[in-house]
């Protein structure tokens, strides 16, 4: 039986290996309990609604939908349960759509279990917990310049789409993502559309 004082965890994370390690390191602590793991983003919503999770530590890379996307859902739809990332990926771009997307934190997994079990503390608490790096590095980096039809585009083009298959993911013509391709080349300051989805992603800005 849960006493008053727990905090209902919820995990998510496509790697069953590194799930089953942070809950077990976590559930090391008096005051926090893991409620439910999941391995797909878009199972996060439904699953803190039926844990009644209070914190739910989200990865960024997640078949189904992304932690980040996953963090949006979980404002909207279970208000009640605050959302931390805990990911790999430390880029600043990821941060800085994490933060709007509405998760209280964002810590990389290397973080000491120790620290990890007080950003749950503290993001349960109210608080908001970002890696003291990453927040230096988000701020030299400067948000991204792409538009989010550049975006759209970038991302079709990550796995070496064509033109037109791009064109009939987004609902553009041809012409038309040419123009956003090439917008989107000048601004990450390459000269193919795979590279340029690749800086984009490196920046965090897909």
């Amino acid at each position: 039986m849960l006493r008053v004082s727990e905090i209902r965890l919820l995990l998510a994370d496509d790697q069953a290996l590194v799930r089953g390690a942070l809950a077990a390191l976590l559930e090391l602590e008096p005051d926090i309990v893991v409620v439910s793991q999941v391995g797909r983003g878009d199972e996060v919503v439904d699953a803190a609604r039926e844990s009644r999770a209070d914190v739910c530590l989200l990865d960024i890379e997640m078949p189904g939908m992304t932690g980040i996307e996953a963090a949006a859902e979980l404002r909207r739809d279970v208000p009640g349960a605050r959302s931390l990332i805990v990911t790999t990926f430390g880029r600043p771009g990821y941060l800085r759509r994490a933060v709007d997307a509405g998760a209280s934190g964002f810590v990389v997994k290397d973080t000491p279990a120790s620290q990890l079990a007080d950003a749950v503390r503290r993001v349960h608490a109210g608080l908001r917990v970002i890696d003291p790096t990453l927040a230096t590095e988000s701020l030299t980096a400067g948000d991204s310049p792409l538009t989010e039809r550049e975006t759209d585009v970038l991302r079709a083009a990550l796995d070496g789409a064509t033109v037109a298959a791009i064109a009939r993911e987004v609902h553009l013509s041809p012409g038309t993502v040419r123009n956003y391709l090439s917008s989107a080349m000048g601004k990450t300051g390459t000269d193919t559309r795979a590279q340029a989805a690749q800086v984009a992603r490196e920046r965090g800005w897909l």
